[in-house]
């Protein structure tokens, strides 16, 4: 199996929630239909991608997100950041969440919400979370130079306008003008940016000279108005200080982005 083509593979199929048929792979990757039977049989013998025989289709496995779970338990980033991030949400009720840098993007790893208790899927965890239009990317970029945020962003793309929010920026103009405001505040916030109807916040976590990760707030705008944004940035802030110096402790800056080493 080409390594390259079974990892193409599971970048789409991460991207598929009812699976999807080989004729659709093999189109949507330009891969002979040949080769993309291949690739999958190595991935279903793998564990990695099961068929559903009543229609034929392709989906993923959990052994993706077991294996990224398992590698957070071993870095206890998780031990040490969830209490944090349950107490952000339990204080605000509202949605918080972590994000960790991977090389050239930030990772959504960790969640609380302030609104539900018990099991609720997340369809955005593990994904990289949208640099142009999200609060997490803006806090992220935030700490950087324009020219590197740029290439960042550019590399990413900023997807369709449809797909986000009214404000969302559409161009380096705009959106430099929310990172030029943001580290004039010292947090990141958007208001109708990723979604309509929808607000955020976000505090970079610090470590040294660089950010290794984001805590953000999330809600609707009729509940997380600009006054409420500002009162809980100072919450978001002391979370990001006091996660950056338990991992400091726990030696976490020191690894490697996340599978880079």
């Amino acid at each position: 199996m080409s390594l390259k083509n079974g990892l193409r593979m599971l970048d789409f199929l991460a991207s598929q929630g009812e699976g999807a048929g080989l004729v659709e792979i093999a189109d949507a990757l330009a891969m002979p239909r040949s080769s993309c039977h291949r690739v999958l049989a190595e991935l279903v013998e793998s564990g990695y991608v099961r068929q559903l025989t009543e229609h034929s289709r392709y989906i993923l496995t959990m052994r993706m997100t077991s294996n990224g779970l398992e590698f957070l338990s071993l870095t206890g980033i998780a031990d040490i950041a969830q209490p944090i991030i349950e107490r952000i949400a339990a204080r605000t009720g509202e949605l918080a969440r972590l994000s960790l840098v991977d090389g050239d993007a930030i990772i959504w790893v960790g969640k609380a919400d302030g609104q539900r208790s018990g099991f609720r899927y997340d369809p955005d965890m593990g994904h990289a979370a949208r640099l142009s239009c999200t609060s997490t990317g803006h806090a992220w970029l935030m700490t950087m130079s324009d020219e590197r945020a740029a290439a960042l962003v550019l590399k990413q793309g900023f997807g369709q306008p449809n797909e986000f929010g009214p404000n969302a920026p559409t161009t380096l103009k705009s959106l430099f003008g929310f990172l030029h405001a943001a580290r004039v505040r010292g947090y990141a916030m958007i208001d109708e940016v990723f979604a309509p109807k929808m607000s955020a916040v976000a505090a970079p976590v610090i470590s040294g000279s660089r950010c290794v990760g984001v805590i953000s707030l999330a809600g609707p705008r009729k509940r997380l108005t600009a006054e409420k944004i500002h009162e809980y940035s100072e919450l978001l802030r002391e979370a990001a200080n006091e996660l950056a110096q338990l991992s400091n402790m726990a030696g976490f800056p020191s690894r490697p982005p996340l599978g880079k080493g």
